[in-house]
């Protein structure tokens, strides 16, 4: 990933907490069948040095395939992301100088996935990515919900995967490059228009 260094971001509570806040990621592989994409949500775990990610695909998905073949596997979660006006730069009115960009927040992670045929720690993944999304509501859905008999056959068609994280890294585009006023121009450009306030506190943040 190309990622100057103004914008590089290595702390991994940091990097664990956007892969907690936005699990839904693009598991990239490269095998015999060519190159593969799909999104498929994740739960984080201990473990290792970078942590471990958890997940579920069908079998009859034919990205299993690659990771049983040992493909090696690319991770890309995605956060806040706001467009910027140069309109909102301080600098417009000095120079002229500015030109349109984005700001977004990014982790990558990079490992080799192990695929799993065991009913148990599917249904035990199952369990743990629902109740990461459901618990927090007055009345959360569990998976133990749904019929017995429906549930068992749902998970003999998963296929678990696990991917110890090899190397994980951030790219966090606040605006650092720009100068303190410009920073609060954009700021104050996305709170007029009232759409990003996720990139806003971010922003703040990195103003600290």
């Amino acid at each position: 990933m190309h990622c100057p260094s103004h914008f590089r971001e290595e702390r991994l509570e940091i990097l664990h907490g956007l892969i907690r806040a936005h699990p839904l990621a693009t598991l990239v592989t490269s095998g015999s069948g060519g190159l593969m994409a799909n999104l498929v949500p994740f739960s984080l775990h201990a473990g290792g040095e970078h942590g471990t990610l958890r997940a579920h695909l069908g079998w009859s998905n034919r990205q299993v395939e690659a990771l049983r073949e040992g493909a090696a596997v690319l991770v890309i979660f995605q956060g806040p992301e706001s467009y910027v006006s140069p309109a909102w730069y301080a600098s417009k009115a000095e120079h002229g100088k500015v030109v349109p960009t984005w700001n977004f927040t990014m982790v990558q992670v990079r490992g080799k996935a192990r695929v799993i045929d065991d009913p148990a720690w599917i249904r035990t993944q199952l369990e743990e990515l629902t109740g990461n999304h459901e618990n927090a509501r007055e009345h959360p859905w569990t998976v133990a919900d749904a019929p017995a008999a429906f549930t068992t056959a749902l998970i003999g068609g998963l296929a678990g995967i696990e991917i110890p994280i090899e190397a994980i890294e951030g790219k966090y585009k606040l605006s650092q490059n720009r100068t303190p006023a410009d920073r609060m121009g954009v700021i104050e450009g996305m709170r007029a228009e009232g759409t990003a306030a996720a990139m806003i506190g971010l922003m703040d943040e990195a103003r600290c």
